[in-house]
């Protein structure tokens, strides 16, 4: 199916009408720029300067939508025009249907516009001038240059102006782009990072407080539930600091509270023995001097979210905690006692897992955990060095 051609800008058929009227009232008129005794003047009639000047008209509409076209037309025309009395009008028309030719047309016909025109104002000028020995032969150069070169130029140099504008345009669009893809990125990588956070802030408490509430309820004895309430409001009472201390994140940029301290491997010692109050048999070995704070965030976590999951999933038996540094790399490692099969003693979300290899992977270190034997075994190797923190 063919393409239906472009209706001509409102403004071409402007200058089209307007050019066609004010030509024919300079004919009417009687300017014209040629005698009939001139010797260029092949058709002295009268009416002959109409013909080209209705051509030109006529090709002005198309100076937009097939600039090429119109100035081939235009050229013939103004070819005609000069065995005619001539009109000025059809020389100034054409003179703009070369100026459209450069702006509107595909850069290749304006490249080659620019140059041809320069090139046959300077033939025109130095040829003339050399085969008849007189300078004045140079002037027909400077007519070339007047209705083709300059309208040519102009176009070039208000094409390049646009190009230059739309390419800024298009790269300012490309920055405000390039920022809210940053900014969502930056939005979502938060959300991840809150959402890790409150994990694994939360869900060790909670896993506590579901495993004691089921033994308060299934056992028919009133010390055991007296115990379980001890452990379940002891670990109610610290999920709600853990919360709080959450919330002082989220709103330490408005200055509404302070900002709270943030974990560091000192507290493995009250995490650990959190997790013996909820029933757990660990032991602690911990070596770790001088340890970035990303890294002692990290590996408190890691710690923290293995240590509930061994509340949740681990046969009766001790839960080994293990820190090392070496060389420039802390190696975490929790294992617990391993039965396949076993019922879980409280729901999980199954994000725990992924949250530590998180944390491992944005320190530029390695994450594993899986059955080693009788044991259920979690080891992270996070890198000390500023390079790898980066």
């Amino acid at each position: 199916m063919a393409r239906a051609l472009p209706r001509p800008h409102r403004d071409d058929l402007r200058i089209a009408v307007g050019g066609l009227l004010g030509g024919v009232l300079l004919w009417a008129l009687g300017i014209r720029p040629r005698l009939a005794t001139d010797s260029l003047v092949l058709w002295p009639a009268a009416w002959g300067p109409l013909v080209p000047l209705a051509v030109t008209a006529a090709c002005e509409p198309l100076r937009r939508i097939r600039p090429r076209i119109a100035l081939l037309a235009g050229t013939v025309a103004l070819t005609l025009d000069t065995v005619t009395l001539g009109s000025i009008v059809t020389i100034v028309l054409y003179t703009d249907l070369v100026y459209a030719a450069v702006l509107y047309g595909t850069p290749v016909s304006a490249r080659r516009i620019f140059w041809l025109t320069g090139m046959l104002t300077v033939v025109g000028g130095v040829v003339p001038a050399a085969l008849w020995r007189d300078p004045q032969g140079l002037l027909i150069g400077v007519g070339v240059g007047v209705v083709a070169f300059a309208p040519a130029s102009t176009g070039w140099v208000v094409r390049n102006h646009r190009d230059a504008a739309e390419a800024a345009r298009l790269r300012a669009e490309q920055t405000a782009l390039l920022a809210e893809m940053d900014r969502t990125q930056a939005v979502t990588a938060e959300r991840v990072r809150m959402a890790r956070e409150l994990h694994d802030m939360v869900a060790n408490h909670l896993s506590a407080i579901a495993i004691h509430s089921t033994a308060a309820l299934s056992l028919d004895d009133p010390k055991t539930s007296k115990d379980a309430l001890a452990v379940i409001r002891e670990n109610s009472v610290e999920g709600l600091a853990e919360m709080r201390r959450l919330i002082g994140i989220l709103r330490e940029r408005t200055g509404d509270l302070e900002p709270s301290a943030t974990p560091t491997l000192d507290g493995l010692g009250a995490l650990v023995a959190g997790a013996r109050a909820n029933g757990l048999d660990v032991s602690l070995d911990a070596v770790h001097d001088g340890v970035p704070a990303p890294v002692e965030l990290a590996a408190y976590r890691i710690v923290q979210e293995s240590l509930t999951n061994a509340l949740k999933h681990a046969a009766k038996g001790r839960v080994q905690v293990v820190l090392r540094r070496q060389d420039d790399t802390l190696l975490v490692r929790v294992t617990s006692p391993y039965r396949p099969g076993d019922t879980p003693r409280a729901p999980g979300s199954g994000s725990g897992l992924a949250g530590m290899r998180e944390r491992a992977a944005l320190l530029g270190g390695s994450f594993r955990a899986g059955p080693e034997g009788p044991r259920w075994a979690v080891r992270a190797a996070l890198p000390l060095t500023e390079g790898d923190l980066a």
